[in-house]
């Protein structure tokens, strides 16, 4: 896609995300490889009001060159793009039922939602590590996410949300809706005799799928 088209799909699904409430306020980012560089999501914007022309793009260096000032959290997405060369997007979102997994998993567990769902093995993938707390804006949490990003798809922020990639742009949105209702289905089922798919049926999937 060009980047006027991808621009263009950008403002699409983000206001996709905010109308379904994925995202509520300016709560939110989304980030998409270029050949150049990247586009980002601008700080402050609202996922449900944004504009194709005022979308930020950061050279391949990661400085602004073009658009508004991006998110504050450009490291986030710089960590995962960074980890996953095959990564062309990363997607970050507070939707309700991952945040909510966040604050009740510990920090440094990799399966906090448990494979229910053959859809969430094929989106998200074997593990979902939890990142520890860290005050949002806070550069510090790179190097976590960037460790974590190299093994795992998703990263859950504790306390905070779900930062989710993907190898396109629609691919990553796939992925953070389909983790999102996981996270849903996983709080339902909670105290419950689920049925999570056996080790074997994972592998199946993800040699498979990929």
């Amino acid at each position: 896609m060009t980047e006027s088209e991808l621009r263009d799909l950008l403002v699409e699904l983000g206001a996709s995300l905010f109308a379904r409430g994925y995202s509520v306020g300016s709560a939110g980012n989304i980030s998409v490889r270029l050949p150049d560089g990247y586009l980002m999501t601008p700080t402050n914007s609202c996922l449900g009001r944004l504009q194709a022309a005022r979308i930020s793009k950061l050279d391949a260096a990661w400085n602004h060159v073009g658009g508004d000032k991006p998110s504050k959290e450009v490291f986030m997405h710089r960590a995962v793009l960074t980890a996953r060369p095959e990564a062309g997007a990363v997607v970050h979102l507070h939707s309700t039922y991952a945040t909510a997994i966040g604050c009740l998993a510990a920090p440094g567990e990799t399966a906090p939602i448990p494979p229910l769902t053959p859809y969430f093995v094929m989106r998200v993938g074997r593990t979902l590590p939890v990142i520890p707390y860290y005050r949002p804006g806070d550069a510090a949490m790179e190097r976590d996410i960037h460790e974590a990003a190299r093994e795992a798809r998703a990263v859950l922020l504790a306390n905070h949300g779900p930062v989710v990639s993907g190898k396109t742009l629609l691919d990553a949105v796939y992925a953070a809706e389909e983790l999102e209702e996981s996270a849903r289905l996983a709080l339902m089922l909670r105290g419950q005799p689920a049925r999570p798919l056996s080790p074997a049926q994972v592998d199946d999937l993800l040699n498979t799928f990929g």
